[in-house]
């Protein structure tokens, strides 16, 4: 039976423990199978793309694939073909399809009606294969999840609401601090809360949840398809701004966490981007190796 990664709770945290252990074998150079040979990965993108795109690609080729990138604009989507004949049609050509689009209805859509797995490359809901990247990233320097505080700058945003959704397969607490009115979805919110209980918490004040975290995550204020509120978002999120000050309240092992691209001197600082609790390069790396280990346990 085919299995779909439309959001992270699409998994359970044993079959992501699973994922990250052949994470570490690609990254160390310990794999040396080619799982994916003779496979055909399309990649469907509506949004541009550098790290996910790159990754996703590279992810299949260095485990024996082939990659097909579909920019949408050049299918018969714009031309209104029905979703389900896409999907149908695609899966008579590829083993997988990997989509970046602004809408998750429509990976649920073309997960319903394809007979090949759909992972979600990104959509205005969740980021999950991003977030799964990111948890690893952490996992690489601490093994232990236990009493953990992570904390969440900015808007509460698609790849916000994938780590609310990790907090609730993973024993840490979540401190998000949103500006009033830029909170996550109420929906996935109230999911959460009965899941995570008081492990998720939801401010205001961005130095409350700063403050003793072991994990500070950012992301930038206006995402694509938001350029026309980036000026106004520019006035509520001033305060939301990872820098040295904001740093300070945390651990002193603290890492720094940016999914990319960011915009320096806005959500955070360059100080604190290229500074010693950053490991936002390696965080980018991470997507490729986890990447091939995602394709592998879902193609």
């Amino acid at each position: 039976m085919k299995r779909d990664f439309l959001k992270l709770s699409d998994l359970t945290a044993s079959e992501i423990e699973v994922i990250w252990k052949r994470t570490k074998e690609f990254k160390e150079g310990q794999a040396r199978e080619r799982p994916l040979q003779g496979k055909t990965i399309g990649l469907l993108f509506e949004k541009p793309s550098t790290r996910t795109r790159l990754s996703f690609e590279v992810a299949v080729i260095q485990t024996g694939g082939h990659p097909v990138f579909i920019s949408s604009r050049d299918t018969q989507m714009t031309r209104n073909e029905p979703l389900k004949d896409t999907a149908r049609v695609l899966s008579r050509y590829l083993d997988g399809l990997v989509v970046r689009t602004f809408s998750q209805q429509i990976l649920d859509e073309l997960a319903e009606f394809s007979s090949i797995p759909i992972i979600n490359a990104l959509s205005d809901l969740y980021h999950p294969a991003q977030v799964l990247s990111d948890l690893y990233t952490i996992r690489e320097r601490k093994n232990d999840w236990s009493g953990m505080k992570v904390a969440w700058l900015g808007d509460g945003n698609n790849v916000a609401h994938s780590w609310i959704e990790a907090a609730c397969l993973f024993p840490f607490q979540l401190v998000l601090a949103c500006p009033r009115g830029y909170e996550p979805v109420d929906e996935i919110w109230k999911k959460a809360g009965k899941e995570a209980g008081d492990r998720i918490h939801l401010t205001h004040d961005p130095a409350e949840a700063v403050r003793q975290a072991q994990v500070i995550n950012t992301d930038v204020w206006a995402s694509m398809g938001q350029e026309d509120q980036a000026s106004t978002r520019m006035e509520f999120f001033q305060a939301f701004q990872l820098n040295d000050r904001l740093l300070s309240l945390a651990r002193p092992d603290c890492l720094v966490l940016h999914c990319l691209p960011a915009h320096r001197g806005e959500e955070i600082t360059d100080e604190v981007l290229e500074g010693p609790h950053s490991v936002v390069f390696d965080q980018a790396e991470n997507k490729l190796h986890l990447h091939k280990a995602l394709l592998e346990f879902l193609v």
